[in-house]
């Protein structure tokens, strides 16, 4: 197994943001089983310490590419269009408006008649955004050409809304207490 390689070619899987979910986790258990440091017990400590780094590649690489955004965030990478949190903004005044509208009412579910039902809607809307996002960017990767500004575009989305539903999932967990 080369460390270098992308993630894809690790798990034997073409260079595509559909990609077969199950698939994935088939061969990363199978990886992880070959790597598994029992099979390494007697061995040399460089062999060791080479299936370990191994063994965190697999690793690495199934959280990236299991989860959409991050999978979307590893293609451009792999399209020299990295997303830079620091620095990227996205100047469109709907979007914008659209996530301070959707950032007041996140604040004003604790004050609602049925907290429990208000912020249920609430998600239920942001998920909804995210498989939007998600079909949005199985369209722009699957185009021949690849926009690499649009699907940046679509990828900062996607983390604004990301964003929100672990705020919104951190103010369920409060209010459970």
């Amino acid at each position: 197994m080369d460390l270098k390689q992308n993630y894809f070619q690790l798990f034997g899987l073409t260079d595509v943001f559909d990609l077969d979910v199950a698939a994935l986790t088939e061969r990363y258990l199978a990886l992880q089983k070959h790597l598994h440091p029992d099979r390494f017990a007697s061995a040399s400590d460089q062999e060791r310490r080479l299936s370990l780094q191994q063994a965190a590649q697999v690793n690495s690489g199934y959280e990236t590419l299991r989860d959409p955004l991050a999978r979307a965030r590893y293609l451009l990478s792999l399209h020299n269009g990295d997303v830079n949190d620091e620095t990227s903004t996205i100047n469109d005044p709907e979007f914008l408006e659209e996530q301070m509208a959707l950032r007041e009412s996140l604040a004003e579910i604790r004050f609602a008649t049925d907290v429990h039902a208000t912020l249920l809607s609430f998600m239920d809307q942001l998920e909804t955004k995210s498989k939007h996002y998600v079909e949005a960017l199985k369209l722009a990767f699957s185009c021949d050409t690849i926009d690499v500004a649009h699907i940046k575009g679509l990828v900062q989305r996607m983390q604004f809304t990301r964003k929100l539903q672990q705020e919104a999932e951190a103010l369920e967990e409060e209010l459970l207490v």
